[in-house]
């Protein structure tokens, strides 16, 4: 299996240029500039260029202040995130700031228009579900996203929210690398919320692309775009489905959890104790694709149902796919198949690109009380609560 993915030497190029010369001269002598990563700029400490698997400190170059202001004066400006970018690329430039917010330390991270990484996941992205990406930084999130906008932009209306011009790239003209998809820039982080509310009213997409949810906002903001029947592509810092489903910030992507208590009967019949903790609402998602490298992934097909079988404390295998040693596509099933978990709620078609929004039958949050009879009302699964 190839331990990178291909890369832009072209572009690469236009980042070392905004470099002092001695450290141009430096990084261009690597044998690995084409893997190039990126490149560290502390004041009074040795520069290092990070690569795929590797790294490098120039130990016969100190950086001045001198070095850092002749990179400033090459690069866009920084915005309230502290990022900036070389016009016309992807490149991310971040800044590190004394207590006087001067700055004093330069994170330069090569972005490339890296196609194919989408092949994994075309059949995922194409099928009207709206899919969050989930992976650790540095893992190629951003480069999937891309690429998957670049492909939707080719039969649908896509518009991408690029908070920092990480999508996109830097300047006021987008990389070709987004194809036909227009792109929305957003005048600080804080308002991100406001400019993806804005880009369904305003520009009539079916499809809307957004970088690093965040924050609470951003996470309320993509419950209401997709409850208007747009398809959603995201992207979220985290490894796994757990850790999100445990960040009280973000668990509402995947439909949050509440601690719900259960009639005698019913925590008699599940052998569990009365108060359990269940998964609150319908997912914002449809779909979780966990990117653990650039030529694998573990796909959560049905968001709801994976939720539910983690919360009752049942193992949970998810489907794998990736690339061989050979260079062959792999798919090795899983455990939650698609339309898995449907007994919880009935998938009531709502147009657009949504594939069909979760709704709980009797519109109400629901206790595990029992039913005329005396048998519990509840189904195996976890008990949620609809909007």
């Amino acid at each position: 299996m190839p331990a990178a993915p291909p890369s832009n030497v072209d572009e690469v190029a236009l980042l070392i240029e905004v470099l002092p010369a001695r450290l141009q001269a430096a990084i261009q002598g690597l044998d690995r500039s084409d893997t190039l990563v990126e490149i560290v700029m502390d004041l009074g400490r040795h520069p290092e260029a990070r690569m795929f698997g590797a790294s490098r400190a120039f130990e016969d170059i100190e950086v001045e202040l001198a070095d850092i202001e002749h990179v400033l004066a090459r690069i866009g400006d920084f915005g309230d995130d502290n990022r900036a970018g070389v016009a016309r690329t992807l490149h991310r430039i971040s800044c590190i700031r004394n207590r006087k917010g001067r700055i004093i330390g330069l994170t330069l991270r090569v972005g490339r228009a890296v196609y194919g990484t989408v092949e994994m996941i075309r059949d995922i992205v194409l099928s009207g579900q709206s899919v969050l990406l989930l992976g650790r930084p540095g893992v190629g999130k951003t480069t999937m996203l891309r690429e998957t906008a670049r492909v939707l932009a080719d039969s649908k209306r896509v518009v991408i929210v690029d908070t920092s011009n990480e999508i996109a790239g830097d300047g006021d003209i987008p990389h070709p690398a987004i194809g036909r998809a227009r792109r929305m820039q957003v005048r600080t982080p804080a308002l991100q919320h406001e400019v993806m509310i804005e880009a369904v009213e305003n520009h009539n997409p079916q499809v809307v692309v957004i970088d690093e949810i965040g924050r609470e906002t951003e996470a309320e903001a993509a419950r209401t775009i997709a409850e208007r029947g747009v398809q959603l592509i995201g992207t979220a810092h985290g490894n796994t489905l757990s850790n999100l489903l445990m960040n009280p910030t973000l668990s509402d992507l995947i439909g949050g959890i509440e601690s719900v208590t259960l009639s005698d009967e019913e925590a008699r019949r599940r052998g569990t104790q009365k108060s359990v903790l269940e998964r609150r609402a319908p997912p914002t998602f449809d779909v979780l694709v966990e990117i653990q490298d650039w030529y694998r992934v573990a796909v959560h097909h049905d968001i709801a149902a994976a939720v539910d079988t983690m919360l009752r404390g049942r193992e949970l295998r998810p489907e794998l796919r990736y690339v061989d040693d050979d260079g062959n596509p792999v798919v090795e099933a899983g455990d939650t198949p698609p339309g898995a978990g449907e007994s919880e709620f009935a998938r009531e078609p709502d147009g657009g690109g949504r594939g069909g929004r979760e709704r709980d039958r009797r519109g109400d949050r629901r206790r595990a009380e029992p039913a005329p009879g005396g048998h519990a009302a509840a189904p195996d699964g976890a008990a949620t609560a609809g909007e």
